[in-house]
């Protein structure tokens, strides 16, 4: 499974954001929420929210975790207006099926745009009532085409985009090389089970010829654990 590089001029520079367990795990065998890290990397995700352009994620983090995605100092979100920016980035959810339930926080906290990504296999009933709370962009014909959908976002306007998750997919960017950055922090803790999400799932690469490679960027300690920057090299 060869890794596809896309031209870095059609889509907006994208990275990834993580906490992990010491033992690589994003949360536990049943997907329940664990707090990994503390009040300093909060502070310092909060941040990297302002700086983007827009946050993505999945719709299996949506309907497990139900995100705002929102930036919360009233510092920062005085910056982003000053900046003439909405309080918020666009939020942008990548939902194949049209699944993201209308009630989502998502959807309704906080200010600024809202994008839901979906295939051609989506209802258009589901789509009739995504419209009424979100720009629905229609992309890929099973699944969201992901390079289609990073394009679209770029002629909108979107240079940074952050990716919070979930493992499937960060794993789909991975694969499809569309990924520049990855900021992991590693919490102080175990959580172990062999079924417990990683950052990356998916089906996983299988010759070592196809891994993605990364270069250290920087490495420091943060709260009780570490944060670790990765650049992706290029094929």
């Amino acid at each position: 499974m060869k890794v596809v590089v896309q031209p870095r001029n059609m889509r907006p520079f994208v990275f990834v954001n993580v906490a992990m367990s010491a033992d690589g795990k994003i949360s536990t065998a049943e997907r329940r929420q664990v707090r990994i890290s503390g009040g300093d990397d909060y502070s310092r995700v909060d941040r990297i929210k302002a700086e983007s352009d827009a946050i993505m994620v999945g719709i299996g983090t949506v309907l497990s975790d139900n995100p705002s995605l929102t930036v919360k100092s009233p510092d920062l979100r005085a910056w982003r207006r000053e900046a003439g920016k909405d309080e918020d980035p666009i939020r942008v959810v990548v939902d194949s099926r049209g699944r993201t339930p209308t009630d989502a926080d998502i959807l309704h906290k906080g200010a600024g745009k809202r994008i839901i990504a979906v295939s051609r296999a989506a209802s258009p009933e589901a789509l009739e009532i995504l419209r009424k709370h979100a720009t629905v962009i229609i992309t890929g014909d099973e699944t969201v085409d992901l390079s289609a959908l990073l394009e679209e976002l770029y002629r909108l306007g979107v240079r940074r985009l952050m990716v919070e998750g979930g493992g499937t997919l960060i794993w789909a960017l991975m694969e499809r090389g569309l990924v520049d950055e990855l900021q992991t922090f590693i919490g102080s803790i175990i959580i172990g089970g062999k079924d417990a999400p990683t950052p990356v799932d998916g089906t996983g690469f299988f010759r070592e010829e196809d891994f993605p490679r990364l270069a250290l960027i920087e490495a420091g300690r943060l709260d009780e654990g570490l944060l670790i920057r990765w650049r992706v090299k290029r094929a």
